[in-house]
């Protein structure tokens, strides 16, 4: 504690009386250590400090807007990304458009704002392009297909529906990142940038198994395996271990999957990641479960629990409950059935998650009335009942059902901060909505048109006496004319209130301490020679009419809240398969029970 107040006052020293450089340049040394809140402060203090240097003005807006996204504070990154793009272009500096335009793209992606995030992107590709930048191309390619997966993502999450059974607006746009990743791919084997292939190997596994191209998929994760093993990436070949074991699944090789994902067990354990190993020995229940080799099922869901319990994940606990009170049910130990069953109840009770609540109540009372208890007794087990051995016979298990894991994705980490001021998207994966970036002038007239319109609807004809209105041909009415007139002035003052003034160009930058007549003359300049280009800008802003249609939704019968993810639960669509798979091998287990005799037969 000593020695962080200790820091601070250091810091807090050598931003005073530091100028907007030299607070600058300690910020980026900060953010490259890795203390992106303690540079944020010192950006922010250089911004306080102003400067009339543009170029210096729009690196500190960039490397700003770069730390907030690395903390998750994305409102901020998208802040200062759009200052950094409008500084940019009133400078007339295509290098400096080109990266704001992808980081301002990666930042809308996260927030959820795809549409305006392609644009972006779109912007990004075609000024590299233009420049002849070859590692912007590839950047901006790789970028463009991580909106489009991300966005498919997104869409197909909607329905539940398994990899490969997408509606045609999913598919379109995981086409569309697979012809991005392609070109990606092909830029990055032409540079020689082995790292990058893998990157672009493990989203194309990605994409391709969303599509329920699982051999295809399979091919670029054994791609992508093997580069991550030529630079001794372990989180990288953990992934990709994992994804191929995903792949198998679907494609039923149960034994091949469960190698993969003993594999992916053995890296997260030496990586000392304990979510992963959680979630690797989560796959591993599920897959025995698959292979019926119950025993080694309870095994591994058991070391789920503790690990889960460990780091106080309850959803995980609770999913683990589940498959566990499932695979003791299955081996006819329904004593300890009946025990997971009752902690399922009781967590998902707690997480207020009303399907695992739902299930949970329908295993207990068909348990209990295999076992002959009535509604209201409990298990009375002890540590011994727990540890007692298993018992392989099996049992009826009419109407059991199964709860489906969640549909919600897992949070994105954040990439990297990269100095180069780029914030490149997460590789091998893929994210409050605030204020679209749009061209003022634009955005306000068209308010203006639209506030005007809806003051005529709101309008309507005044009569003064008789239920049947006046004729055209009467004589005008001084009261009613008054009326009328009262009105309109009323209206006329709203309409006023309403009105803005709009600018001649964004003068908003903070830090900048020069002359704003410079910038208009900049500005003034800049549309001179054709830019900014009012077509990219205008797209934005009609993309915010589909963005209004997207937020509409279908009301529900009810409302039912789900919990939230769990670190130890990996959340793949390939685990609805699992669980239909599983009860299929549960039907398999069921056995016809004798009818029952009466009294005298």
């Amino acid at each position: 504690m000593d020695d962080s107040n200790a820091s601070q006052q250091r810091n807090k020293k050598k931003m005073d009386g530091s100028t907007c450089m030299e607070l600058a340049l300690e910020g980026e040394r900060l953010c490259k250590a890795g203390d992106c809140r303690a540079g944020v402060a010192f950006f922010e203090a250089a911004i306080q400090a102003g400067t009339d240097d543009l170029k210096t003005l729009t690196a500190i807006y960039s490397q700003l807007g770069n730390a907030y996204f690395y903390l998750g504070e994305y409102s901020k990154a998208m802040q200062y990304h759009k200052h950094d793009l409008t500084l940019a272009r009133t400078m007339q500096d295509k290098m400096g458009e080109a990266k704001a335009s992808g980081n301002l793209g990666n930042t809308m992606k996260v927030l959820g704002r795809y549409d305006e995030s392609l644009l972006c992107c779109k912007r990004h590709l075609s000024v590299s392009r233009e420049l002849g930048d070859k590692v912007g191309e590839g950047r901006a390619l790789y970028n463009l297909a991580n909106v489009y997966h991300s966005k498919g993502k997104h869409l197909g999450r909607s329905g539940n529906q398994d990899p490969g059974h997408f509606p045609d607006a999913v598919k379109e746009c995981l086409q569309k990142a697979v012809e991005y990743y392609n070109e990606n791919l092909q830029l990055m084997v032409e540079l020689g940038d082995r790292s990058a292939q893998g990157r672009a190997c493990g989203n194309l596994g990605n994409t391709h198994y969303l599509l329920g191209n699982f051999t295809q998929a399979i091919s670029y994760h054994q791609q992508r395996l093997k580069i991550a093993k030529e630079f001794g990436d372990k989180a990288a070949e953990r992934r990709a271990h994992s994804n191929l074991g995903n792949a198998h699944v679907f494609l039923g090789q149960f034994e091949t999957a469960a190698e993969h994902y003993k594999r992916t067990l053995v890296l997260a354990q030496e990586l000392g990641d304990r979510a992963m190993e959680a979630q690797a020995c989560y796959s591993l229940g599920n897959t025995y479960t698959l292979l019926r080799d119950l025993p080694a099922s309870v095994e591994y869901h058991m070391r789920h629990m503790r690990i889960a319990q460990e780091l106080n994940d309850t959803v995980g606990e609770g999913r683990a409950c589940w498959s566990l009170g499932n695979a003791h049910t299955a081996m006819g130990n329904n004593e300890k059935a009946l025990y997971y069953a009752q902690r399922h109840l009781q967590i998902s009770q707690q997480i207020e998650d009303m399907a695992g609540l739902e299930t949970a109540r329908m295993n207990l009372s068909d348990l209990r009335r295999a076992m002959g208890r009535d509604a209201g007794d409990g298990p009375e087990l002890t540590d011994s009942t727990l540890s007692a051995p298993l018992r392989p016979r099996r049992q009826s298990m009419d109407n059991m059902d199964l709860l489906k894991p969640t549909a919600a994705g897992p949070p994105v980490p954040p990439p990297s901060y990269q100095s180069s001021c780029d914030a490149a998207s997460a590789a091998d994966g893929a994210t409050s909505n605030d204020e679209s970036f749009m061209d003022g002038d634009d955005f306000l007239d068209q308010l203006t048109r639209f506030q005007s319109k809806r003051m005529d609807d709101q309008r309507c004809s005044l009569t003064v006496g008789g239920a049947g209105g006046s004729s055209s041909g009467s004589t005008p009415d001084p009261v009613k004319d008054d009326l009328i007139d009262l009105i309109q002035g009323m209206q006329s003052r709203r309409m006023d209130e309403q009105r803005a003034d709009l600018p001649v160009c964004d003068l908003d930058l903070p830090g900048f301490s020069g002359s704003k007549d410079f910038i208009q003359r900049l500005s003034v300049a800049s549309d001179a020679d054709g830019l900014p280009d009012d077509q990219f800008f205008d797209m934005l802003i009609r993309c915010q009419g589909s963005r209004l249609d997207d937020q509409r939704s279908v009301l529900p019968e009810l409302s039912v809240p789900h919990p939230p993810p769990a670190p130890t639960v990996p959340d793949e669509d390939f685990f609805s398969l699992i669980q239909r798979l599983q009860s299929e091998r549960i039907e398999d287990q069921r056995s016809a029970l004798p009818p029952s005799k009466t009294p005298g037969d």
